[in-house]
């Protein structure tokens, strides 16, 4: 009854649950969401009995004015995750293939899996960044979709805008590049494509972003994609109806309403970022996370014991970075864990 070949579909693999340990292992912001935000959640509550409204209409809105975009040109799904799967679905199917960064978003490959598509990973370059020549060469024409993750997820580490420029300039126009931006908040680079600007220059750029994230709602499960409009009708046709709650809208509506105080708290987590970055002695990141390349499971391990979770991976350990607080803990049980 099942797709023989889903047999060989790798697992997702969330963060690690320990409700006595501090988690840092899921790339979540620590705070619960604003008061203004559960607010508006708890006023929501009561009309839930009916269907969220299925367009996301003041959502979209919202960010369309955040964005300075037209309303049309946005979607909204169940997190920025839920959008890849979307991409992938409208593109790709059986004998096409779909192109990534590798180590890079773990779901990449099992959505392209899933859709029946050929995953194409493409090795990170000596330093843990994206290797957009790489990339752009792995393009063939059963290409249907690249995604570049932007700053990575694990490894922090951004492109520059000429070498987006150069890339696009070599990927062609009837192949789709994702920009998935889900850590866009935290990204400090001096030097980095502006997404608003590239989907104004290339027609074939999509821009996923979250709410997971600096905005804190993990739970509520929201992301958006902007782009070019036959993009976006795309997206939407191949969605889950009423994927999108009405508490999550809602929630999203209110985050969007309270910039400064958002900003406040992105900048805490980036200052953290900073002390834990020279603590280790690591490259600098531009994510709510550092990357510990060829970090062994064992490390992850003591560090557990010592009551922190983190993210071990085959070519090493990714640790989320929220205030002074879980830094605190983190250094001290580094420290222990040596």
């Amino acid at each position: 009854m099942i797709r023989p070949d889903l047999a060989s579909l790798p697992a997702y693999v969330p963060g690690v649950r320990d409700e006595r340990a501090i988690k840092l292992s899921s790339n979540e912001c620590a705070e619960a969401p604003l008061p203004s935000v559960i607010d508006a959640m708890r006023e929501a509550l009561s009309g839930v009995n009916r269907y969220p409204d299925m367009g996301a209409v003041q959502l979209r809105a919202a960010l369309a004015e955040h964005l300075g975009v037209a309303p049309e040109q946005i979607a909204v799904g169940t997190g920025s995750s839920a959008l890849c799967q979307q991409l992938v679905t409208a593109t790709a199917g059986p004998g096409d293939e779909v192109a990534f960064p590798w180590r890079s978003f773990e779901a990449y490959p099992i959505f392209a899996q899933v859709a029946g598509a050929t995953p194409v990973p493409v090795p990170l370059t000596a330093d843990q960044r994206v290797d957009l020549s790489a990339l752009a060469a792995a393009v063939t024409e059963r290409t249907k979709l690249v995604f570049v993750c932007n700053p990575n997820n694990p490894t922090a580490t951004t492109v520059t805008d000429a070498e987006f420029a150069a890339f696009m300039e070599s990927v062609p126009e009837d192949v789709l590049v994702a920009l998935d931006e889900a850590y866009f908040e935290y990204n400090r680079a001096a030097d980095s494509p502006i997404a608003t600007e590239v989907i104004a220059r290339y027609p074939n750029v999509v821009v996923l972003r979250t709410f997971s994230k600096a905005y804190g709602l993990a739970g509520a499960r929201v992301g958006y994609a902007f782009g070019p409009q036959a993009v976006i009708e795309a997206l939407n046709k191949v969605a889950v109806p009423f994927s999108v709650s009405s508490l999550a809208q809602v929630a999203a509506c209110a985050s969007l309403a309270a910039q400064d105080e958002l900003r406040e708290r992105i900048d805490v987590t980036v200052a953290e970022r900073a002390r834990v970055v020279a603590k280790l002695g690591l490259a600098e990141s531009q994510a709510n996370f550092v990357w510990l390349p060829g970090a062994g499971p064992e490390l992850a391990e003591r560090l557990a014991a010592e009551g922190v979770l983190v993210r071990a991976f085959p070519e090493g350990i990714r640790v989320t970075v929220t205030n002074a607080d879980e830094t605190d803990a983190l250094l001290e049980a580094w420290d222990r864990a040596q």
